[in-house]
């Protein structure tokens, strides 16, 4: 008999790492592979690496936590630790039915939690401390990108010139004995230069994700000592891996096809204070939501871009009468300018005769209607993020209490 719970925890964990790998690879990897600066094979490869790379460093701390911290290690029995995994995949079905990328961390805290309160065992002030920071992490996030957005984003944008050519950055050159490759005549020093910042980001996303989410596949199991860390970490990481290289694929399609809708300085942007909130709080050993913490970024560096059309002092009388302009969308960041259009970059600095216009001074026909941000859309993804931990909370605590098979 434990052996067969064993087996369906086992299955359960790699259950659950197959899903993230596949949410997770297009999250990091979409504007490489959507800017052609990597093979979609490519991607899964590297997303792998560093999410073992990610999981064998800081992500042990988020096991410990979630392993033997918010409740004792003792609980973790065997079928108590496969109840816990079942919510974690429960999670990730909901997720799947409402299209909302459900936080698989924040599920599984809550169905530890339940059994924390169900066995009375659960330590009130770690759990304190990760609700705490779960609630300033997407502040602090929001706020960040926002200042990027209002007082730095046009002259990043003016400045770096992010423009990819049509031609591939390399070439094959068959003129010797062996093929070598080089860089092709069309591609300029500086689009290499940000091609690699790309991938670098991209590869810290992959970090970031593999920190933050081994936890969520493999903590029970560890904690109940059916698996050693290490051993917990390479389960996890396999299973990601073969997400990445299977179901991945479909949503590296989705993100690279759908660029024009963030465009690839702000999706760097997200993406760069997005796994640094993350990678933080991992070392930290709190388990976070990278999807909330990148979601923020998103409507935070929105926010910016929309309220340079007006002064500080517009902006917040707009924002108490909840007048409609006040509000963002990732629409506003792709939204162009007269002069961002007929501008095409140069390769040593910003664009010829594109100039930034001041904060209040830009027009206000950038941001349409159709543009703006979808308050209802928002809030029903914020709702299922809060709902989604307490649900599973509360249906741990329901299990646990019905059948008490958590240690004693």
């Amino acid at each position: 008999m434990v052996s067969l719970l064993l087996l369906v925890g086992l299955a359960v964990a790699v259950f659950v790492g197959f899903n993230i790998g596949g949410s997770s690879t297009g999250v990091a990897f979409g504007p490489a592979v959507g800017s052609r600066l990597v093979s979609k094979t490519g991607a899964a490869g590297l997303f792998t690496l560093f999410a073992l790379i990610g999981g064998w460093t800081v992500g042990r701390n988020v096991v410990e936590t979630m392993g033997g911290d918010i409740v004792p290690s003792s609980q973790f029995t065997l079928a108590a630790s496969v109840g816990v995994l079942f919510f974690v995949g429960l999670a990730l079905l909901i997720s799947n039915l409402f299209g909302v990328p459900a936080s698989t961390s924040m599920t599984a805290v809550g169905a530890i939690a339940g059994l924390g309160l169900a066995s009375g065992t659960l330590d009130w002030e770690v759990m304190g401390r990760i609700v705490s920071w779960w609630l300033v992490a997407p502040v602090i996030a929001f706020w960040l990108c926002a200042v990027i957005g209002r007082y730095l984003y046009p002259y990043l944008d003016a400045w770096f010139a992010l423009d990819r050519s049509d031609n591939a950055l390399f070439e094959i050159d068959r003129s010797g004995i062996v093929p070598l490759p080089r860089l092709a005549e069309t591609t300029r020093p500086k689009e290499v230069f940000w091609s690699a910042v790309v991938l670098a980001i991209s590869c810290y996303m992959a970090f970031s994700a593999g920190a933050s989410n081994v936890a969520n596949a493999v903590a029970p199991l560890v904690g109940n000592g059916s698996i050693t860390t290490g051993q917990g970490v390479l389960l996890a990481v396999g299973a990601i891996g073969v997400g990445a290289f299977t179901i991945a694929r479909r949503t590296l399609d989705t993100i690279g096809n759908d660029l024009t809708d963030l465009p690839l300085l702000a999706s760097l942007i997200v993406a760069s204070v997005s796994a640094s909130i993350i990678s933080v709080l991992s070392q930290l050993g709190i388990p976070a939501s990278l999807a909330v913490s990148a979601t923020m970024c998103i409507v935070g560096l929105g926010w910016g871009r929309a309220t340079r059309t007006t002064t500080i002092a517009d902006a917040a009388s707009a924002a108490i009468q909840g007048e409609e302009s006040a509000t963002l969308s990732t629409g506003a960041l792709a939204a162009e300018t007269p002069e961002r259009t007929a501008n095409t970059g140069t390769a040593d600095g910003p664009r010829a005769g594109e100039r930034v216009r001041p904060i209040g001074d830009e027009e206000p026909t950038e941001l349409t209607s159709k543009d703006l941000f979808d308050p209802s859309a928002t809030g029903r993804v914020v709702m299922l993020w809060i709902l989604t931990p307490s649900l599973s909370a509360i249906a741990s605590f329901l299990l646990f209490q019905l059948f008490p098979v958590y240690g004693g």
